[in-house]
């Protein structure tokens, strides 16, 4: 208790050193715990599943056509439960969209149509009712639905359990209630799931089995198997659906098996271990500055540590009391920092709700495992910190110590040399970092410069759900369709409107369709290249602004007992043909190798990714291919809530048992897209930023402390004849030689972190020379400028009064 009373006495006596110090120790703490908050949250927190990590999530990956990490079909799906024996239990979901109805205004809802054991794998137990029942999977229509669905939409009636749910016009009855599923798992909006999970809406059986891939296929590993002994099994079963099913879309892939963990946030760990390097390094600079402060007010107690000692007390009983101060800075620091961390927290999943699996109606908030880190981490701070220079310092001289009297002391040419190694370490910190941030900042300029090839200003989209039974064929969607758009076409504010399969950008929400040239060698079909498809509506290209380059758009005339034709994209023409005209040849298209003329080429659209291009698209007349998945496109100057109130009015009357689910922007959906980058470059930019303050404030006071302390000597110098030019170059290549050293050190730390960020990069080069020259010099210049204004002080000395302080 005497030791606490006096060290805080010591840092209420320094108001000015304590502050410093917790100012940058609590930014270096409160940035690190925010951060491992999320990591937490994101990787770290078991899924609400039994033991997780024994279940797997198992994809389908044609290599050589570079379609990697795919759903499974039906028949391969089929023949690996029954010849695998790795897996206690093997279940698969088709993810669906369902109208409800008969509970207030139409809703849409998501969710998916499940095997019958599928929560059973997940190890998900209803909290009333029941699982479904195998002789219910192919034929009964009953559903379950989650404890949300259950309170919101149906008041938490205790009487659930066999109450009836109209979905997609079909009576279901409701066997269970579940708890909520993991948001990172089922994604938005899920609430209900049915059976019948091996119906495609708008495919037919017997299309369904040539090995369209649909399904979200999961495994329990069997107690004592491993993940590895998994994945080894595999090549027999692939080899062995190979053998039995040569004909399949699907017979050459090969599966592959990630953990559900690792399945939830595989694309976000790299992307969080850079921001998790980035915030240790502001927390080194931030301690490296601390301790150079340690170090300097440690040293100018000499005399008390001399008096302590004469007076009896042992060098472990001093170095106890420096590294206690130490320790009660660092915590004081954790305090404050855990306050920082506990507003920023939950600002990150508001920046990224996008593409963060993370539910927005939750917030994240800092836990007990966070604050056990934070505590953690503030020891381990105040130890590392105040252990060298109490160490140091505790090597008292007690007769030099007690002869110095009141006047400070330059420390040793051990302890100077340290603070020069804290300063140039300081410096390589902040340049990597800096440099780390200048590539993401450069990639994400570019990145959001790209054309994508449509317009999305102006343009708001809504997927409509069209019930099988009500819509069970082509001509009944495009009778859907052409009524759609002439009641859309009748509203006066609404510049244009279209239909199509599929929202561009969106994750999940496109097709893929096989093709081959008609005129050539014709391969099969699991060899053919596969391309993005979109079945469009007339005015499609106009609502979405995407140029016909050549030949013409669809008209009246492409209708389901015509020609059946296409419009290729502008890079598939020259990939397919080269420098041939591809107007009016034939391809044969999807897994039915249907003849499709070409009639058209458009332009490029980035209808996936915003850093992939597409190497070929299609885009077939609505009348001709469609499934029963309508998304509406309207572009319109108003306001997104009164375009979906319009296009709601437009579609009751054309059918009042609709309704549109997600609407929202195009810009939306791009700003969507671009998440993850525009993340990366404001969190690293922010880190970076504080790394080159805290950086530039530790090279001022590292020099600002050395000229305070050579008063004696500088005057001395002045006396002798040397002038203000020369004292001043004195100070600054004093104080810049740790600052070179370290740019150095830095520059070839930045050259590595590049090579391990650039999968995160988009045309720019890891090793850009412009950037990294840049980088060096801001932080050369702001290292220049705090040493500097030391150095100027120090030239208008006035002799006199430095050799009288001597």
């Amino acid at each position: 208790m005497n030791d606490l009373r006096f060290a805080v006495r010591q840092l209420i006596k320094s108001p000015g050193f304590t502050l410093i110090a917790l100012i940058t120790l609590a930014l270096g703490i409160g940035l690190n715990t925010a951060i491992f908050s999320l990591i937490n949250d994101l990787f770290l927190r078991p899924l609400s599943f039994k033991e997780p990590d024994r279940v797997v999530h198992m994809y389908s990956n044609a290599n050589d056509r570079n379609l990697l990490e795919l759903p499974i079909s039906a028949p391969r799906y089929q023949h690996y439960r029954d010849g695998q024996t790795i897996f206690d239990g093997f279940g698969a979901e088709n993810i669906n969209a369902f109208t409800l109805t008969g509970l207030g205004d139409p809703v849409q809802l998501f969710g998916g149509k499940v095997t019958s054991n599928y929560f059973d794998v997940l190890g998900v137990h209803p909290i009333r009712g029941r699982n479904f029942l195998p002789q219910e999977e192919d034929t009964a229509d009953v559903a379950m639905v989650t404890e949300n669905f259950w309170q919101k939409r149906m008041g938490g009636d205790a009487r659930v359990i066999g109450r009836t749910i109209i979905l997609d016009g079909v009576p279901h009855t409701v066997v269970g209630v579940l708890p909520n599923l993991p948001f990172s798992w089922i994604g938005p909006n899920a609430e209900v799931w049915t059976t019948k999970p091996f119906a495609i809406p708008g495919f037919s059986y017997e299309r369904m089995m040539r090995g369209t891939g649909f399904l979200r296929v999961v495994g329990r590993l069997k107690p004592g198997m491993t993940i590895a002994q998994a994945r080894a099994a595999l090549p027999s079963l692939d080899q062995s659906y190979r053998t039995q099913s040569p004909d399949k879309i699907d017979s050459s892939a090969t599966m592959s098996l990630k953990t559900l963990p690792e399945d939830v946030t595989g694309n976000l760990r790299p992307a969080f271990a850079t921001l998790l390097a980035a915030v240790a390094f502001v927390l080194l600079i931030a301690c490296s500055n601390v301790a150079n402060l340690l170090l300097v007010r440690f040293s100018g107690r000499r005399r008390e540590i001399a008096l302590r000692m004469a007076l009896g007390a042992s060098r472990a009983s001093v170095l106890q009391l420096f590294i206690f101060e130490s320790l009660l800075v660092s915590i004081l620091a954790g305090v404050v920092g855990s306050g920082l961390a506990w507003q920023l927290v939950p600002l990150v999943p508001k920046m990224a709700a996008n593409f963060l699996p993370f539910d927005p109606e939750t917030g994240v908030s800092l836990s007990f495992p966070v604050l056990g880190f934070t505590i953690a981490l503030s020891i381990l701070t105040g130890m590392a910190m105040g252990i060298y220079p109490a160490l140091q310092s505790s090597r008292a001289d007690l007769v030099d110590g007690l002869k110095e009297g009141g006047r400070g002391t330059s420390g040793s040419v051990r302890q100077q040399r340290f603070r020069k190694i804290l300063v140039g370490a300081q410096v390589a910190l902040s340049v990597t970092l800096l440099a780390g941030a200048a590539l993401l900042i450069t990639s994400f300029v570019r990145l959001n410069r790209q054309s994508i090839g449509f317009r999305a200003e102006n343009l708001w989209i809504g997927l409509v759900t069209l019930p099988q039974a009500q819509y069970p064929d082509l001509a009944t969607r495009q009778h859907f369709v052409e009524r759609t758009l002439a009641a859309l076409h009748a509203i006066p504010s609404l510049q244009s409107a279209t239909v199509s399969g599929d929202i561009p950008l969106l994750a999940g929400a496109g097709s893929q369709t096989l093709y081959s040239r008609a005129d050539g060698e014709i391969l099969p079909v699991d060899k053919r290249a596969s391309a993005v498809s979109h079945d469009i509506a007339p005015d499609y290209f106009k609502t979405w602004g995407i140029p016909i380059l050549a030949g013409r758009d669809i008209d009246q005339h492409d209708v389901s007992d015509h020609q059946n034709v296409v419009l290729i994209s502008q890079a598939g023409a020259k990939k397919v043909f080269g420098n041939e005209n591809p107007i009016g040849k034939t391809l044969l298209v999807t897994s039915g190798s249907t003849p499709v003329e070409i009639v058209g080429v458009v332009g490029d659209v980035r209808s996936r990714k915003v850093v992939e291009p597409n190497d070929m698209e299609f885009y077939r007349p609505w009348a001709q291919e469609n499934f029963p998945f309508a998304v509406v496109a309207v572009r319109s100057g108003l306001r997104v809530d009164a375009v979906t109130k319009l296009v709601q009015s437009a579609l009751n009357t054309v059918d009042p048992g609709l309704a549109i689910a997600i609407p929202q922007s195009m810009d939306k959906i791009v700003a969507q897209a671009l998440g993850q980058a525009r993340l990366m470059m404001w969190l690293l930019g922010i880190f970076a930023g504080a790394a080159l303050l805290l950086a530039t404030v530790g090279i001022y006071g590292a020099v600002a402390y050395t000229v305070e302390q050579r008063t004696g000597e500088i005057g001395v110098r002045m006396a002798l004849g040397a002038q203000t030019m020369d004292v001043l170059r004195l100070i600054v290549n004093q104080g810049m030689r740790p600052v070179i050293f370290g740019l150095v050190v830095g520059l070839a730390a930045a050259l590595a972190l590049g090579r391990l960020i650039a999968s995160q990069l988009y045309q720019t080069s890891a090793h850009n020379p412009v950037l990294l020259v840049a980088t060096m010099s801001l932080l050369g210049l702001a290292a220049l400028l705090a040493c500097v204004f030391p150095a100027r002080r120090a030239a208008l000395v006035d002799p006199v009064q430095a050799l009288r302080a001597e």
